[in-house]
């Protein structure tokens, strides 16, 4: 089929063809050892349009596709990696694209080139999108299948060995060594690695004692006949070395090394826990900016003997430390999101500990789903909760010796809500006072700052609150 479709949509000569049907025969295996579609694209003689000419499905997990896609084309618009390689003959890593069934995947290609450096087709290796794989894991599937890949790879004579174009579809430094600690093959990955280590000759020829990064020997390797990590570091890059021994025939092992770059990957690790120090860094500082602020409006407080006034104060005094408590449990965990349960816990903690009615017996339950929220919207919450808690310990238990207020939580798939309830005296909603403070700031922060809304219902049997806000 492949020579067919070349012969009626290309122009490729007869050893073109012949070199990509040599090429052909590797994929299948290929599909295996990185559990993905595989396929050879050629450009037809549109140069926006490319046919696929030859594919190799997995056999050991499932294809994304439901058909045989040989035999159709791939336009620009659905294939830019394809055409881009097809064209300049630049390889591509993860480069999204939509298949002839309409799938969005990510694809690898490198270009495949004839003797005289002439690019004459691309070889694709297409990955779901929606799953999260990186190119540590395809390195760990070569591991387990070293078995297969050092069977071509071991055999390898010739440096330019067209089958070995497969293998430069992984992002890693791949090398293999013979019996007697020679490197017969490396990829352009490896070749791009150590000319940055500084290496100015060819890696292929070269002894094992060369090239290895850590102290590890070739006949300790042979030896252990098992495989090998380690983490090196080597000037400024952080390397991640596998070594997997080959068997060749009954009495004649080999190496493959797999070589990683960590380097970036380990500067984002030490920034993200720069980036969590600091952020606990700040909120502790704003939590106790904040208690301090407290501490110092309750020392104002007891100076003054206006009832009202002093009443004032200790609503403020309220609000502000439900704000500290939020800072407090960002602080403890490093990043800018936390559970809002955890925060409520300790609002109605803080509640029951300056409640005026500690001389009635009076519950605070907390009930319902786990929920994070950003530190914005965790603030405006635990206000919220505060105020509608004071609102029950101050008013509904006027005439009672004891009751219940219960705080529940339900986490939805957009949209949450929180309801505040008790089992108090209940007032009549249609006679709320609209200059009231604390219900004036519920709204606001309802409405401005979670876009949602409240809403308040009440009888003989109690009150109860729910507001409702988007995930």
């Amino acid at each position: 089929m492949l020579k067919k479709l070349c012969r009626l949509h290309t122009d490729l000569t007869e050893e073109d063809i012949l070199q990509l049907e040599n090429i052909e025969k590797s994929i299948y295996m290929f599909s295996n050892l990185v559990k993905g579609d595989i396929f050879i694209d050629c450009l037809t003689r549109d140069p926006d349009t490319a046919i696929v000419v030859s594919e190799a499905k997995p056999t050991n997990c499932k294809s994304l596709y439901k058909r045989c896609v040989v035999g159709e084309i791939a336009l620009r618009q659905n294939e830019p990696a394809a055409l881009r390689t097809l064209e300049i003959g630049v390889e591509t890593t993860d480069l999204k694209a939509t298949t002839q069934e309409n799938i969005v995947v990510k694809q690898n290609t490198v270009p495949i080139k004839n003797k005289n450096e002439k690019i004459i087709g691309v070889l694709i290796m297409e990955k779901d999108i929606t799953e999260d794989i990186s190119q540590s894991r395809n390195v760990e599937i070569l591991s387990e299948t070293t078995e297969q890949l050092s069977e071509t790879l071991m055999n390898i004579k010739d440096p330019d060995y067209e089958n070995a174009v497969a293998y430069n579809l992984i992002n890693d430094a791949i090398l293999a060594i013979n019996e007697v600690g020679i490197c017969i093959y490396s990829n352009y990955k490896a070749e791009e690695l150590y000319k940055k280590l500084g290496y100015k000759d060819k890696i292929v020829g070269m002894s094992f004692d060369n090239i290895v990064l850590n102290e590890i020997k070739f006949k300790d390797i042979i030896k252990e006949k098992k495989s090998i990590v380690v983490e090196s570091n080597v000037g400024k890059l952080v390397l991640q070395i596998k070594y997997a021994v080959t068997k060749k025939s009954e009495d004649i092992y080999g190496i493959i090394i797999l070589i990683k770059d960590l380097t970036d990957i380990k500067q984002k690790e030490k920034e993200l826990i720069l980036k969590a120090v600091a952020i606990r860094e700040i909120h502790h500082r704003v939590k106790n900016n904040l208690q301090t602020i407290a501490s110092i409006l309750r020392l104002q407080s007891r100076r003054i003997d206006n009832v009202q006034a002093k009443k004032a104060f200790e609503e403020s005094i309220n609000r502000i430390l439900s704000i500290a408590t939020t800072h407090e449990v960002l602080s403890q965990k490093g990043i800018d999101d936390a559970d809002i349960k955890t925060i409520l816990s300790k609002i109605k903690d803080n509640a029951m500990r300056n409640s005026v009615q500690c001389n009635k017996k009076i519950k605070i339950e907390l009930r319902g789903d786990n929920l994070k929220v950003n530190s914005d919207k965790a603030t405006s919450i635990a206000i919220v909760v505060n105020e509608l808690i004071e609102n029950s310990l101050k008013h509904a238990f006027n005439d009672k010796a004891q009751g219940i207020i219960e705080i529940t939580i339900n986490k939805g798939q957009t949209c949450s809500n929180i309801s505040i309830s008790d089992d108090g005296s209940g007032f009549d909603v249609n006679l709320l006072k609209n200059e009231s403070l604390g219900l004036n700031i519920v709204k606001s922060i309802i409405k401005d700052k979670l876009d949602g809304n409240i809403n308040i219902k009440s009888n003989d049997n109690g009150t109860k609150s729910v507001f409702y806000f988007n995930n």
